[in-house]
């Protein structure tokens, strides 16, 4: 796969980035390498290799599935300026 200049500067409008005329070229050689070294990686024979999550073998940790309230109702609304049993108080907007 190749990249275009029209591709360079679409890529720069998606990612919010100015590129000048000048610099499509020099972008433009730096995708085509990306580009190619992904290529390379897909000729890597991978067969019999398990998915890895990290790259030191670990436990991970989880926590017991519990549906709790939170008791946290008051600590949520304690910096709230107005608040009627624990919910926010807000003043009306729309007539």
């Amino acid at each position: 796969m190749s990249v275009d200049a029209k591709t360079v500067k679409r890529i720069g409008s998606l990612a919010r980035i100015r590129i000048e005329e000048h610099e499509v070229a020099g972008y433009q050689q730096e995708l085509n390498a990306i580009l190619g070294f992904i290529e390379q990686l897909g000729e890597v024979d991978v067969t019999g290799v398990e998915p890895m999550t990290s790259v030191t073998p670990m436990v991970m940790r989880k926590r017991t599935d519990v549906v709790t309230d939170g008791d946290k109702a008051d600590d949520i609304v304690a910096n709230a300026p107005v608040t009627d049993r624990n919910f926010f108080l807000v003043p009306k907007v729309v007539e």
